[in-house]
């Protein structure tokens, strides 16, 4: 029953459209309807820019860090890392946006800083170097999910090494058209201007 209630609130928290709120709101624009038409970070960069795209990569990290950290406020003998991961199906498929979000990355990441600060600086890190060199969002987001593997190996933390890798998966799963237009070189670069 704990588990069904605290998934429940963390599969609202993720289903929160931080990139249609962002783009409505601010920009008065429907990201789903430019770039890749996904309502998550990268689109964001790539369509409202840097400033837009820092604020959806903030508050989707929130997400998963409340919904991961909820079990650990009330002391609860629930696996925050298993309620964490209803937040990442939230925002991927979240109920307030036709069950079309983004693709887990700053979620991912939100649960991640809940249970290992450390490790999320090291993705954050590793983000921007390759997205300062790359420019391409997609790339960075695919290269962070590797590095949060091999430091969680390094850490000898089973059950995020468990975590990481099935997120990276699903990460790479969900950056499969983005992979193909890198390969075809038709990928679109962030300005950062």
């Amino acid at each position: 029953m704990d588990y069904f209630i605290y998934g429940l609130i963390a599969y609202l928290l993720g289903s929160i459209p931080s990139a249609l709120l962002v783009g409505k709101i601010g920009y008065n624009i429907d990201v789903r309807e430019k770039g890749s038409g996904n309502l998550g970070a990268t689109n964001t960069f790539r369509v409202l820019g840097i400033k837009a795209g820092l604020i959806v990569s903030f508050a989707d990290i929130l997400k998963g860090t409340l919904a991961t950290s909820l079990p650990i406020w009330f002391a609860s003998d629930i696996n925050p890392l298993i309620v964490g991961v209803f937040a990442v199906l939230g925002h991927t498929y979240p109920l307030f946006a036709k069950f079309k979000g983004g693709k887990a990355v700053a979620t991912s990441g939100g649960i991640i800083l809940a249970v290992n600060p450390l490790l999320f600086a090291i993705m954050v890190l590793t983000f921007f170097i390759v997205l300062y060199v790359s420019k391409f969002v997609s790339l960075s987001s695919m290269v962070t999910g590797v590095v949060a593997i091999i430091v969680t190996i390094i850490q000898q933390d089973v059950p995020l090494i468990i975590l990481t890798g099935i997120l990276t998966a699903f990460v790479v799963y969900r950056h499969r058209s983005n992979i193909k237009r890198i390969m075809n070189k038709t990928e679109p670069k962030i300005s950062w201007m």
